[in-house]
């Protein structure tokens, strides 16, 4: 069960490590192991470099997680369209002067880690519309400034991180980011509205994709049509998931990865790998773990008596879900192929950053339950 504190006088720092859920850290400590042993996996059996580069940074990750649940959720509802801000700047520079690699210009060297902005811009739209509805009364959320303001601060982000390209991830923050207008109070007949536009409006969006993201699109619709070039992942990632059956194959026995027809496996692939080493029943379990630790965080934003963390726990609970299932389905080819990693899982400095920031701000909203934001 969740303690209730009392915030009669200061909260000791016994008090604060009491008030940690618990059951979160676990979830969190298991997927970091469960994704270490992945990882050796897809290296054959090895500590390489994808391996020790990525229980380093779960470790350093973690550590950071834990010291940034320290940290008042009032500092971040006063700092929330700052941190916005600073993304945004990051953006900027990234369209300028940012690492190239495979086509896309997505990346900062900060020598230590290749920062990939974009995925930061995941946490900064949630506490920048925590704050902005947070004081907002609700029978004046669907007042037309109060609906043109937030979309107006979802596109910006949006139009730099498309130019770069990268598609995938332009499409999880404006998840991230319609998930919170949601959850706020927004009437449902705008989104009817924004999906009948969308609808409408796809095909001539789509001409103006970059060619690599239209042939995933004709990819989806029909793998076979070019199987040894823009339907080859797909087409070997579904092999691998069928082939692990109800127990798997068995760690470090995986065919489609060992001998190598599955290209990307430790990153957006990863659970692919998976899931043809431990079947069906491990993929329920790692299943299990995600669903549990979506529940706690929920549950720590139904505790918390502040608008701001109540709407920063249930979008970043929203988003967590969003990347889950938009990663399993696509390795499933349920949807395109989209550069979407799987929540800790996945190999990635930026995006295990993202997440361990994410995670640390809602167990901030734990130890701090009961404090106002006034």
């Amino acid at each position: 069960m969740l303690n209730k504190l009392s915030f009669s006088g200061r909260i000791t720092f016994f008090q604060k490590i009491r008030s940690l859920d618990y059951w979160l850290l676990v979830c969190i400590l298991l997927l970091g192991l469960i994704s270490s042993f992945s990882m050796y996996s897809s290296e054959g059996g090895q500590i390489l470099y994808y391996t020790e580069s990525h229980i380093i940074r779960f470790t350093v990750f973690f550590s950071l997680m834990l010291a940034i649940s320290f940290v008042r959720p009032k500092f971040w509802h006063a700092t929330g369209y700052l941190f916005f801000v600073i993304v945004m700047g990051l953006l900027f520079y990234v369209s300028l002067f940012g690492i190239t690699a495979s086509g896309s210009q997505r990346w900062i060297n900060l020598y230590f880690i290749n920062l990939q902005p974009s995925e930061l811009m995941k946490i900064a739209i949630i506490i920048c519309f925590a704050k902005y509805y947070h004081r907002l009364q609700i029978n004046n959320i669907n007042r037309f400034q109060n609906l043109l303001i937030p979309i107006v601060i979802l596109i910006l982000p949006i139009v730099l991180v498309l130019s770069q390209p990268d598609l995938g991830t332009s499409i999880l923050i404006a998840l991230s980011g319609l998930a919170v207008i949601w959850l706020s109070g927004v009437n449902i007949k705008y989104f009817i509205y924004s999906l009948l536009i969308f609808i409408v409006s796809a095909p001539f969006v789509i001409t103006f994709l970059e060619p690599y993201q239209k042939l995933r699109i004709l990819a989806f619709f029909n793998p076979e049509r070019d199987p040894l070039g823009s339907g080859y992942q797909i087409i070997q990632s579904k092999i691998a998931v069928g082939s692990g059956g109800l127990y798997g194959k068995g760690f470090l026995k995986g065919t489609q990865s060992y001998l190598e027809f599955l290209p990307e496996k430790h990153t957006d692939f990863i659970f692919t790998l998976f899931s043809e080493e431990h079947g069906f029943i491990g993929s329920l379990a790692l299943l299990l773990i995600y669903v549990i630790m979506i529940y706690r965080i929920i549950l720590i934003g139904s505790i918390c008596r502040t608008f701001f963390s109540k709407l920063f726990c249930y979008g970043f609970g929203s988003a967590i879900f969003i990347y889950i299932v938009v990663n399993m389905s696509m390795v499933l080819g349920m949807v395109p192929i989209v550069g979407s990693p799987l929540p800790i899982m996945s190999y990635g400095g930026s995006s295990m950053l993202a997440t361990m920031t994410g995670l640390g701000i809602v167990m901030g909203c734990r130890i701090y339950n009961k404090e106002l934001i006034v």
